[in-house]
């Protein structure tokens, strides 16, 4: 509870602001070259792509905290297809024994139609909300086939630079927001 309060604490002004200096090109640009190179080193993502309704990607999120901490960043929703179907954010507050600054980017695989209207519905989507949302590491990608691919939302994080550590409560919110440039 009291990490999905941090995140909505100050969400508003925050997505404004982002959405109104965010470019929607630079954006698809970086969303489509993150999935690619995801793609390219994680043949299981490929797979899961093929198959799915959405991808949402956040090819540079930026996290950073010594007690309390906050993480952010812009992505696109992208057709199997790999066109543009919607711009979001996430953005994320915690709190607790951390300290550090790490860069990452991760991809959802929405597997269903129902998933990605799920984007938009309620004024944004919890992370982790979703008793569907399968993270997928190394171990588990490589035993991951078109037969063994489950309805629900599949994350994996990739680009992880920098150091980041601790416990704490965290809460992180998806919003869409329409870029003003």
């Amino acid at each position: 509870v009291s990490g999905v309060l941090l995140s909505n604490s100050a969400h508003e002004p925050v997505t404004e602001a982002n959405a109104a200096n965010a470019s929607g090109a630079q954006i698809a640009a970086d969303s489509r070259a993150a999935l690619k190179s995801l793609y390219a080193t994680n043949p299981s993502a490929r797979r899961l792509g093929q198959k799915a309704s959405g991808i949402l990607v956040f090819p540079h999120i930026m996290k950073g905290g010594f007690v309390v901490g906050a993480e952010g960043g812009n992505g696109a929703l992208l057709s199997s297809g790999g066109s543009v179907r919607g711009y979001y954010q996430t953005a994320g507050a915690s709190w607790g024994l951390q300290a550090g600054v790490q860069k990452y980017g991760y991809a959802l695989f929405l597997m269903s139609p129902s998933d990605v209207a799920n984007l938009d519905r309620a004024a944004g989507w919890e992370v982790g909300s979703s008793p569907s949302l399968v993270v997928v590491d190394k171990g588990a990608g490589a035993n991951l086939t078109t037969t063994t691919i489950n309805k629900g939302v599949y994350a994996y994080v990739f680009d992880q630079k920098g150091l980041m550590g601790g416990l704490g409560l965290k809460g992180t919110k998806i919003t869409r927001i329409h870029p003003g440039r």
